[in-house]
């Protein structure tokens, strides 16, 4: 069953009055990130990450929370709940995935950015954690591969002059490809760390319009990161 197919099942589950007033668990998700951009922005800082905060909050439809709540599902979604493995909602495309805070590094080329990415479409492509809708295995740990649509603005200033780096303010498109690892430590506290990598609409440095040359312009990303997610009941009225 595609992730669409496993939304639009859960969004008819809800508009049933069954579900009225029932709890939810809600997974809180926090931590460090760091991006390395490729072309003028790497060769100022080289190794070292520009640095992020990587934030997410969204409601988590599992399999727990499916298998204790199987009697209020009806009879006829009960095949189709039973190949969801996990579906996350998040309360609203405007809340960014990313923040950028990463203040200039004299040492480094005295070049900075701040700003944020919003994540307002994303597709599962790889779940290891599906064995559980199959077998009930209760495995501490799976890995995800998803991909996503993306927004980004970055504010890019240089504080020292550092040559091929002008101030740009940077708002673009793009696609991210990333692998997660998610731990469950305990029912309530799980971490994840991971990687991968996004592609944009390039821009030239210094402008808004131009596209290129690309050893001049914004393009591509990779990044790491971690967080640590907390999950607390949430009561909703659907």
């Amino acid at each position: 069953m595609t992730d669409v197919r496993r939304l639009l099942v859960l969004i008819s589950l809800w508009a049933l009055p069954a579900f009225a007033g029932v709890m939810v668990p809600a997974d809180l998700a926090i931590g460090p990130a760091g991006f390395w951009f490729f072309g003028p922005l790497t060769a100022n800082r080289g190794a070292v990450p520009h640095f992020a905060l990587a934030f997410d909050l969204a409601a988590v439809i599992d399999r727990d929370w499916l298998d204790q709540n199987e009697r209020q599902i009806p009879a006829k979604y009960k095949g189709m709940a039973d190949s969801i493995t996990e579906l996350r909602i998040g309360p609203s495309i405007f809340i960014p995935s990313t923040l950028y805070l990463s203040p200039p590094i004299d040492a480094l080329g005295s070049v900075g950015l701040f700003g944020a990415t919003w994540n307002p479409l994303g597709l599962t492509l790889i779940n290891t954690g599906k064995n559980r809708a199959r077998d009930g295995n209760k495995s501490r740990g799976h890995v995800k591969i998803d991909t996503g649509l993306l927004l980004t603005y970055l504010y890019v200033f240089n504080t020292a002059g550092f040559p091929g780096v002008p101030s740009t303010h940077f708002l673009r498109p793009g696609l991210q490809l990333r692998a997660s690892v998610i731990i469950n430590v305990t029912q309530n506290f799980l971490i994840s760390f991971g990687g991968g990598a996004q592609i944009y609409v390039p821009q030239r440095m210094g402008t808004f319009i131009e596209f290129g040359p690309l050893s001049e312009a914004m393009w591509l990303t990779v990044f790491a990161f971690l967080q640590f997610h907390f999950r607390f009941p949430y009561e909703v009225t659907l």
